[in-house]
C-alpha cells in the first residue's frame, strides 16, 4: 500500500436514532461506550406496534398483509426505494416491529476512535435490526480500518449489540513517495502522519521498509547507547540498509549481520570519536573495515595537512 487512506466515513449517520446512555463517559482504553435508541416522536406508531404484539400472531398476519398491499402500491408508485432508504431492508421492518430491533449497542477496546467512527466503520444504522444482523459481515467491515488489529462482534437478544476492538498502535513512520505515514509494528499503514507529537517514532524510508521495520527496530536495538545518533533507516533496494544520523552522515551497512556492523561503529564512535570529523558517510559493509568519506573542506584541509608534512629524505 503506498497511498494515504482515506479519511475515516462521517460518524454522524451512524449515530442517527441513538443516544449515548452515559452523559458522563470519556473516551480512553477499556471503558465501554453504551448507545441506546432514542425513542421515536411518532407515538401512534409505537402504540401500534405495542397492540400487535398484545394481539398476537393473528394480528401481526393481518398487519403483515395490509403493509404488503401498501408496499406493493409503493412499488407501482415508485417510491419502493426511497422507503427502504429511510426505513430499512423489508425484513429488518418486520423484526423490528416484534421487538428485534438494535436499541442498544456497547463498544468497548477503543482507544484513539471514537465509538462514533467505530460505528460508522460497522456500518450500523437504527435501520438494522439485531435478528438479521450478520456479526460476521460487521467484523470484516470493522476489519477494514486501518486503526483496527481484531474486533468481535456479539449479538444480545432481543435487542442488544456488543463490538470489542483492538486498535493497533502507532509504532514507527514509514516515508514513500514523498508521503509519511504513521504505520503498526506488522507494518500496516495506519494514517498519514498528522500529529508531529509521533515524530520521534523509528523512522524508515523507502519502498518496503515498512514491512521490514522490525528488522530495522533490531539494528537501532544493537546500537545501544549509540541509538540516539540514528534518525531513520534506508532500505536500499529491497535488500540492505542505509543509516541516516542525526549529524547527517550516512552510513551504509552490510546485507548481512548489519547488527553487528552498528555494533562496531557505535564502539569506535565511544573510543576513536570518529563521528567528531566532518564527514559525509561511512561505509561498514566489508566486516572488520571502516572507509570513511570526508566533506570537500575536510577533504581539502586533509590534503593540505598531508602536504605540509616534511618528506623523508633517503636513508
Amino acid at each position: 500500500m503506498t497511498g494515504a487512506y482515506p479519511p475515516l466515513s462521517p460518524a454522524q449517520p451512524a449515530l442517527a436514532g441513538y443516544a449515548v446512555a452515559r452523559p458522563d463517559a470519556h473516551r480512553h482504553a477499556g471503558r465501554g461506550f453504551v448507545f441506546r435508541r432514542r425513542r421515536r416522536s411518532r407515538a401512534a406508531v409505537a402504540r401500534f406496534f405495542s397492540f400487535a404484539r398484545r394481539r398476537g400472531a393473528g394480528f401481526a398476519l393481518v398487519a403483515a398483509l395490509f403493509a404488503g398491499v401498501g408496499l406493493y402500491g409503493g412499488v407501482i408508485g415508485g417510491g419502493l426505494d426511497r422507503y427502504v432508504a429511510e426505513h430499512g431492508a423489508f425484513e429488518d421492518i418486520a423484526a423490528r416491529a416484534i421487538g428485534f430491533g438494535v436499541r442498544q449497542i456497547t463498544i468497548s477496546g477503543q482507544r484513539t476512535l471514537s465509538p462514533a467512527e467505530v460505528l460508522a466503520a460497522a456500518e450500523i444504522t437504527d435501520r438494522n435490526s439485531l435478528l438479521f444482523l450478520d456479526p460476521g459481515a460487521v467484523r470484516e467491515r470493522l476489519m477494514e480500518d486501518p486503526l483496527i488489529l481484531d474486533a468481535r462482534v456479539r449479538k444480545l437478544y432481543p435487542d442488544q449489540l456488543a463490538i470489542e476492538i483492538v486498535e493497533r498502535d502507532a509504532f514507527a513512520l514509514w516515508q514513500n513517495d514523498g508521503q509519511v505515514f504513521v504505520i503498526a509494528s506488522d507494518g500496516k499503514p495506519i494514517d498519514t502522519l498528522r500529529d508531529e507529537r509521533l515524530a520521534n517514532l523509528p523512522f524508515v524510508v523507502g519502498e518496503g521498509a515498512n514491512e521490514r521495520v522490525a528488522e530495522f527496530q533490531r539494528i537501532v536495538d544493537a546500537a545501544g547507547d549509540f541509538k540516539s545518533k540514528i534518525r531513520a533507516g534506508v532500505l536500499v533496494t529491497n535488500r540492505r540498509w542505509n543509516v541516516k544520523l542525526t549529524n547527517g552522515v550516512d552510513v551504509k551497512l552490510p546485507e548481512q549481520n548489519p547488527e553487528a556492523a552498528i555494533a562496531a561503529l557505535a564502539q569506535l564512535a565511544r573510543e576513536q570519536k570518529v563521528l567528531d570529523k566532518d564527514l559525509l558517510s561511512i561505509d561498514m559493509r566489508i566486516p572488520g573495515r571502516m572507509v570513511a568519506r570526508l566533506s570537500e573542506e575536510a577533504g581539502a584541509a586533509r590534503a593540505e595537512s598531508l602536504a605540509k608534512r616534511p618528506k623523508r629524505g633517503p636513508a
